[in-house]
C-alpha cells in the first residue's frame, strides 16, 4: 500500500527526532569510553575534549589494576554479585514457592506480613542497629544479609509458581522425592525465565551497593567499588578516597580524568556485556504473572 506524503513526513520527523535522541543518549558513554583509552599526551593538547583518539592507550586501565585499593573494591564487588545474587534469588524462591501452596500452615499471615514489608519502610536506624546486634559492622555479610531478600520480588515470583501445576509436584513425591528435592530438581528448572529476570535485577543491585557499605564498612579494604568510584569522582582521589587533589599520576603521567573514566567503564562494563547473554529470558521473565491462563 503506497503511502501518502503526509505518512512519510511523519516517519521521516519520527526518525529524525528518535536519532537524535539516541545520539544525545548514547554521546556521554562514547564519550567516557573514548577518554578512558585516550594517550596522556594527546588527552592534554586537545584540554580533554576528544572524540576520537589517535593515539589509543590502556595505560588508565593498567594503573587502576596496578592499585590495591581498586582491585580490593572490585573484588568485593564481584563477590557481592555472585554470592549475592545467587542466595536471594535461593531465598526469595523457596519462601514464593512455599506461599504457592496451600498446604503451607499459616500461609495467610506470612503473606500478609510480606505484604507489610512493601507497604512499611523501617528507615535507617533500626536496620543499623539489627546489623550493629548480630556483629556484621565492617563485614561485607552486612551487605547481604540485610537485603538477601524482597517483598516485592516474592510476590511476583509466587505469582510465577502459581502457575506451575501441582499435580508434578504430586508425581516427583510418589517417586520419592523429598519437598527440598522437588524444589530444586523440578521447580527451579522450570522457573528459568523467573529466575533470570530477578536474577539480573539482584545482580545491578548488588554491583551497585553504595549506601549500605557507608553505614556498615568501615575497612576501606572491604568497600565495593561504587564507593571507590565515588571517592574517585568527587573528592579527585584514585586510591584512599582523600580530598588531596591528584593531577598526574603514575609514572606515565596519566591525567586523573582518564583515570576517572576507565573506572566508570569498568564499574559499567560488567553488567551491560551480561544483559544480551540473559535477554532472551528476561524478556520472559518481566511478563511472569501479568497473564493468566
Amino acid at each position: 500500500m503506497k503511502q501518502s506524503i503526509g505518512s512519510r513526513l511523519f516517519h521521516a520527523a519520527n526518525y529524525a527526532v528518535l536519532s537524535l535522541i539516541g545520539i544525545v543518549t548514547l554521546f556521554p558513554l562514547y564519550y567516557v569510553l573514548v577518554v578512558s583509552f585516550t594517550d596522556s599526551r594527546e588527552y592534554a593538547e586537545k584540554n580533554g575534549f576528544i572524540l576520537f583518539p589517535t593515539n589509543w592507550s590502556t595505560a588508565a586501565y593498567e594503573y587502576l589494576f596496578s592499585t590495591s585499593a581498586f582491585v580490593d573494591a572490585a573484588a568485593v564487588s564481584t563477590f557481592l554479585a555472585t554470592i549475592g545474587t545467587a542466595l536471594s534469588l535461593i531465598v526469595t524462591a523457596a519462601i514464593a514457592f512455599s506461599l504457592s501452596r496451600k498446604r503451607l500452615r499459616g500461609r495467610q499471615f506470612i503473606l500478609v506480613a510480606v505484604v507489610l514489608t512493601l507497604l512499611f519502610n523501617p528507615g535507617i536506624i533500626p536496620p543499623y542497629l539489627v546489623v550493629k546486634e548480630l556483629g556484621l559492622i565492617n563485614s561485607v555479610w552486612s551487605l547481604i544479609i540485610p537485603v538477601l531478600t524482597s517483598g516485592w520480588y516474592v510476590i511476583l515470583m509466587k505469582s510465577f509458581f502459581d502457575n506451575i501445576p501441582v499435580e508434578l509436584e504430586e508425581a516427583a513425591m510418589i517417586d520419592g522425592s523429598s519437598d527440598i528435592g522437588t524444589f530444586f530438581r523440578i521447580v527451579l528448572p522450570l522457573s528459568l525465565p523467573a529466575l533470570v529476570a530477578f536474577g539480573l535485577f539482584y545482580a545491578v543491585a548488588y554491583w551497585n551497593t553504595f549506601f549500605s557499605a557507608v553505614l556498615y564498612i568501615n575497612d576501606y579494604a572491604k568497600v565495593p567499588l561504587q564507593i571507590v568510584l565515588r571517592n574517585m569522582l568527587v573528592d579527585s582521589s584514585t586510591s584512599t578516597g582523600g580530598a588531596a587533589a591528584v593531577e598526574m599520576v603514575s609514572e606515565q603521567q596519566i591525567p586523573t580524568q582518564t583515570i576517572k573514566m576507565a573506572a566508570v567503564v569498568i564499574s559499567t562494563l560488567p553488567i551491560v556485556c551480561l544483559y544480551p547473554f540473559l535477554q532472551k529470558h528476561f524478556t520472559k521473565g518481566v511478563m511472569l504473572g501479568s497473564v493468566k491462563g
